[in-house]
């Protein structure tokens, strides 16, 4: 990586006067791992896993599509599938949720029954016509009506309509209404399977209406991102304002269309299938009004008690404004992050799948079916492999904020913007990835740290819900508030301490301290400004929300006789939610490392001669204001030299 050694700690803070590596060891620990993960994918490849999970197997150990080695033991095996590329299940909707598979035998089959077959007729036929054999092996066509295993050896009746999945040659029901049962499993608060048919058609029904309204949500976190960009100054009162209309609005049309709805159940031209989704629509819009309207009451309640120091943030804002300006690519970074994070994370799912089928094949003896297990120390790889989900993401996590980090701090630390290198963003990324990997690959491995434990223990409560006394239940749930407070802390105090690193090039630990004194040094700044711009994007947030599931509510309106709500509404939210918080959490990190970069600023100078500020002006008049409030001392700048960026280290 054309690493140095590492350096010691700086006494002053030098923004970005020179660079050198830093956690070196940590990027030699972090790099040794990746190589295991990668030792791991070649694992499943090498022992012909990789191979059986994309072409598929039966239940008696024959990979499909290929000539197979007999098993001992198991008589249908060894058998020659070069004619038969695709996984037929006897019973495909019959799931094992605790073992989480298909709970049925498996066949190698020529083709995927394309059209419902009713009757074993049917089955003899289409296996006659097609070549297909949709029953066990040792049964032939002329013997599926009237063999005595018929039962069992014989796909359930009737058989659905199948298509293959591309790559991974599997017969899938083309009827989603098949998993019901299995999705029912995950939603507790459903007793009627009915209902859930309903929900499930409902969403079929509108799923042109849910695309259209999460194209709405990228489009006005997009909206959002422009506003911030250009009228910064009075984003906050515009947010304001129109979070307080939309949520007292919102919540009235809720309450009006409740009692529409109610009214409309009373009617008896409806049918009964009519009646049965009236009646569910009236129940969802009872619970999403009384929801909104507590949301709203305890919302109107904090901004009241919050409208003085509202004011505080503009000026912050403004220069977090002229930081997209002048770094449009910063927009981006969401985008970036998230494809390098579900290319990773497909990566690693598919890794997971082929260690599933890996080892040695091993015959059930109560039903038969031949199962590939891994055993002795080969079965940890899995646990390496779940290790490593969690710390590279949280790595990926941790270069966001990094490169976020350091284009920031060149832009406030530099005096003449028109110095500013041609593409701040790749150069903060290039030497991130110079300079800077140990102290990610150790900031991220902290915060695995406190995660996994969590991650058991919450596993371990849910596991155990209903068997342990209320004791033990009190003490798992206490742990895990507390591993939970502990990682967010971690993680606040890790992006602080890699604009820290950005600033000075010191090691995570010297970064985190020092960070950690300037925050402290500044408490009073951290709530009136920190706190309240994380509160005025979260406002920025409830409005993209509020707003989709506002032409949400308008556009299901229309389709009221034949789509219950609850579950496009609430896809439709979660949508918009992640979307604006996609794209607010970047502002969000621009606004932190803008007030580390404030604090540090007036650490070191108090606009004298020789100790001139780097702030913006707008920053210099929140100062003053602050001078005024009580808030800033003119003795707070300390003398102790802070030397300006010099121009070629912004480009390093």
């Amino acid at each position: 990586m054309g690493c140095c050694n590492s350096t010691e700690s700086k006494r002053d803070w030098k923004p970005l006067e020179e660079h050198s590596c830093t956690d070196v060891p940590w990027l030699i620990v972090f790099t040794l791992f990746c190589i295991g993960m990668v030792c791991i994918c070649a694992f499943p490849i090498a022992t012909g896993a990789a191979s059986r999970l994309i072409s598929g197997y039966d239940s008696y150990g024959n990979t499909c599509g290929k000539n197979n080695t007999k098993i001992e033991g198991v008589p249908l095996s060894g058998r020659d599938m070069r004619e038969n590329k695709y996984v037929f299940f006897l019973d495909p909707c019959n799931l094992d949720l605790i073992n989480r598979k298909i709970k049925s035998i498996a066949l190698c089959v020529s083709k995927c029954p394309a059209a419902e077959l009713k009757t074993l007729s049917d089955l003899k036929q289409f296996a006659l016509n097609n070549g297909s054999h949709l029953c066990s092996y040792d049964i032939t066509p002329p013997r599926y009506t009237s063999h005595s295993d018929r039962s069992t050896k014989c796909p359930k009746l009737p058989v659905p309509p199948s298509k293959s999945v591309p790559l991974l040659h599997r017969c899938v029901p083309v009827d989603i209404g098949c998993y019901a049962e299995f999705a029912q499993a995950f939603i507790t608060f459903v007793g009627d399977n009915s209902v859930l048919r309903r929900v499930i058609a409902g969403v079929m029904a509108s799923k042109e209406i849910i695309m259209g309204l999460c194209l709405l949500a990228f489009v006005l976190s997009l909206i959002m991102m422009v506003v911030i960009r250009y009228i910064s100054k009075v984003l906050v009162w515009i947010i304001t304002v129109l979070v307080v209309i939309g949520s007292i609005g919102g919540t009235g049309v809720l309450w009006w269309l409740y009692a529409d709805h109610r009214k409309a159940l009373d009617n008896n031209t409806l049918s009964v299938f009519g009646k049965e989704v009236a009646s569910d629509n009236v129940k969802a819009l009872l619970v999403y009004a009384i929801v909104a309207t507590i949301f709203t009451v305890v919302l109107l309640l904090v901004m009241f008690f919050m409208r003085k120091r509202v004011a505080l943030t503009i000026s912050l804002f403004h220069v977090a404004g002229k930081v997209f300006i002048h770094l449009p690519l910063l927009a981006l970074q969401p985008f970036w992050t998230f494809l390098c994070l579900m290319l990773f994370w497909i990566y690693w799912i598919t890794v997971l799948l082929s260690l599933g089928t890996s080892g040695t094949p091993v015959k059930n003896n109560s039903t038969g079916v031949v199962e590939y297990q891994m055993q002795g120390p080969l079965q940890y790889l899995v646990w390496y492999h779940a290790v490593g989900l969690i710390w590279i993401n949280e790595f990926i996590l941790a270069f966001q904020q990094m490169t976020i980090a350091g284009a920031v701090v060149t832009y406030y630390f530099t005096r003449n913007k028109s110095q500013l290198p041609a593409t701040p963003i790749l150069s903060s990324m290039a030497r991130t990835i110079r300079y800077h990997l140990g102290t990610l690959a150790k900031g991220s491995f902290i915060i695995t740290l406190v995660k996994i434990p969590r991650l058991i223990l919450t596993y371990i409560h849910s596991q155990l819900k209903g068997k342990e006394n209320a004791c033990a239940r009190c003490m798992l749930k206490a742990c895990v508030c507390c591993l939970w407070c502990l990682e967010k802390c971690l993680a606040y105090l890790n992006q602080n301490a890699y604009t820290a690193t950005a600033i000075n090039s010191t090691s995570f630990c010297t970064s985190a301290r020092d960070a950690l004194l300037i925050l402290v040094e500044n408490a009073l700044r951290v709530a009136a400004i920190n706190t309240v711009g994380d509160f005025v994007l979260f406002l920025g947030k409830v409005l993209v929300v509020s707003c989709t599931a506002f032409a949400g509510v308008l556009a299901l309106n229309y389709q009221r006789e034949y789509t219950v709500w609850v579950l496009p509404l609430l896809i439709v939210c979660l949508f918009a939610f992640l979307v604006a918080h996609c794209f607010l959490s970047v502002f969000e990190n621009v606004v932190d490392v803008l007030f580390l970069c404030f604090a540090v600023d007036t650490k070191y100078n108090d606009g004298s001669p020789g100790h001139e500020y780097y702030m913006d002006k707008a920053l210099m008049e929140y100062v003053e204001n602050s001078k005024k409030m009580g808030w800033y001392k003119p003795g707070d700048g300390d003398g102790r030299e802070m030397k300006s960026m010099a121009r070629g280290g912004t480009s390093a």
